[in-house]
Order: structure tokens, then sequence, then C-alpha cells
């Protein structure tokens, strides 16, 4: 009988975290997760029927000394954890860096001194800002519009150091607007598909940020989760690479998906009114492609919408009330 591969999941508690989980598990990985459930939710992993094979430490990732030891003898590390939202960001920089820098590197070390074969890090398509071109490749200039894309991107230049310095296998994956199933109804004014969700359980409009004609490269979390697992199982190591659906789509096509009325609340600064990603790259190391049209996706979230009863419905004044600083440091 074969010895199950260990996997390792940092943030593996969160939304993609927990998907991620979901497959290790089904392929017969035995797992550990690391969180420290200050986004991610435990409902998420009891969701999953992993018996003996999943173990959950919570944990401060940026505790080397907390976490070192959960890296011996792992095969493969998904490193998902990390502070996201972008008000929150400017608001709490230390607690960004704290936890997407120094996580991160505490991660890598723990990684390096367990032995661990390859590292997969969720890298953020938000250090692009605002791009010359599209299909945007992974050779555009990095331009973070604000700390939690200038924190992920700087984790991702430690990520690619430790493994060029330390012959750590790495790669990381810049992710473009995932969405699906579990994803979060916690934080500052999160992202659009848990803010509509709720919107439409309560009856509210849809608050889209202005005219509604802005692109989304929106990526089922299914997607996602088969690049990581193709990444890490691969020979690949020490590049960048996208990871999208590759087909924008209008907040507008969206709302005209879920179905249901509008409001309109003003264009916020820093925000690229596309964003649309080149993939050509990870179709050639990896064959990877995606699988879940947009209205596949759709349709998936609408059969799941009841995870969103209880997540905070926003409407105009409290978007505006939650959002002022971004308004305020990014105009």
């Amino acid at each position: 009988m074969t010895t199950p591969r260990k996997s390792l999941v940092t943030g593996g508690a969160g939304f993609i975290g927990s998907h991620i989980v979901e497959a290790l598990l089904k392929r017969g990985d035995q797992v550990t997760v690391l969180d420290n459930l200050s986004t991610g939710r435990k409902e998420n992993l009891d969701l999953l029927e992993g018996g003996d094979s999943i173990e959950f430490h919570n944990v401060d990732i940026a505790d080397y000394e907390s976490i070192k030891d959960y890296f011996r003898g792992v095969d493969q590390v998904f490193h998902i954890a990390a502070l996201a939202d972008i008000v929150p960001s400017i608001r709490m920089p230390f607690a960004y860096h704290h936890s997407n820098v120094d996580g991160t590197i505490s991660v890598l070390e723990a990684a390096r001194a367990g032995g661990v074969k390859k590292l997969v890090y969720a890298a953020s398509s938000s250090c692009y800002g605002i791009p010359d071109h599209y299909p945007t490749p992974e050779t555009a200039p990095a331009r973070p519009q604000y700390p939690y894309a200038l924190t992920k991107y700087v984790g991702e230049q430690y990520v690619l150091h430790w493994g060029d310095i330390y012959d750590l296998p790495v790669v990381a994956l810049r992710f473009f607007n995932v969405y699906g199933p579990r994803s979060r109804t916690s934080g500052t004014y999160g992202a659009v598909f848990g803010i509509f969700l709720a919107q439409k359980l309560a009856g509210e409009p849809f608050t889209v940020v202005g005219d509604g004609t802005q692109t989304r490269d929106f990526t089922f979390v299914t997607d996602v989760v088969s690049a990581c697992l193709t990444a890490a199982d691969s020979d690949t190591r020490q590049e960048v690479m996208n990871v999208a659906s590759g087909n924008p789509v209008s907040v507008n096509k969206l709302v005209e998906l879920l179905g249901g009325d509008v409001v309109h609340i003003p264009k916020r600064p820093g925000e690229p009114d596309c964003t649309h990603a080149d993939t050509k790259k990870i179709q050639r190391l990896l064959g990877w492609k995606p699988e879940i049209s947009i209205e596949e996706g759709v349709n998936i979230l609408l059969k799941n919408i009841d995870y969103w009863r209880n997540a905070p419905v926003w409407n105009p004044e409290s978007i505006a009330d939650a959002t002022q600083d971004w308004f305020r440091y990014l105009s």
C-alpha cells in the first residue's frame, strides 16, 4: 500500500483554501491546514468529508516557531493564507504586512527547513494596478495601487527569491477575480459576488459601481484549484503565471445573469476599467485551461446561494461609509 502524499494548506479554512483542501482530500492526500480564522471559517472544513485525512491547527503563520514542525515531511505546500480587501489594507498596513509579508517569509523558511518538495504561492493580479496592455502578460510592470496589492507582490518576490537562493521549488500563480461557492462573507465591503448574492437574498438592488461597463476576468474557484494542483505536480519551478478565464465579463452582464434591480454608486479611484489576463504562459508550461464559463459559474452560485444568507447586506449608504478612506487616500 502506497503512503499518501502529505500536503499542507495555509489559509485552508478560507474560500480558495478550503476548495484546495477538498480537492486534495479527494485525490487521497493527508492534509494539514493552518489558519488563524481571521477571515476563514472552520465551517468550510466541516463541510468536507476528511475524517482522519485532515488535521487543522489554529495558528498565525507569521509565528515561525508555532508552525515550523507542521512542515516536516510535507510534499507540497499551498500558501493561500493572506489578509485581503482594499480598504482595511489602507487602514491597517502593519497588519497586512504582518500577514502577507512576514507570514510568507515564515512559511518559506518552514518549507525550506522541512524539506518541502514544492510550494505554490497564491499571488494576486492586483499587482498590475492599471495596466498598459490587455490581455495583460506576466511581463507587465508591477504597479500596486494600495497596501494589499503591494504586500501580495512583495510576498511573491520573497517566494521567487527563496526559490533562487535556497533552491526551494516554487511557483507563483497570479489569480484574477476568483469567485465561487464559499467566497467570503466577512470583511469591509468585499468581493462583488458575495455582495450581490447577499443583496439578492435580501431583495435589495445590486450596487453597481459606475456605469457597470467595467469588465473583470472572473475565474471560477475550481479552475483556480486545478491550476494550483497542476503547478504543484509539475516540474515547473521559479515561474510566475497568470490564472484566469481569459474572457472578461462586464458587471452589467453579471447583473443580467443574476437577475435583479440595480442602483449605481460612484466609480472608485485606483481600480482598472478592465482586468484581462494573458494566459498563454500557463497554457504553454502546464497545459492548463479554464473549464467553467461565467454562465455555468453563476448557475452553481445560485444553487448554493443559502451560504450567503447571513452575510452583511450592503447598500449605497453603508458602502459610502465603508469606502471613505478609499476615496480619501487613492483619489
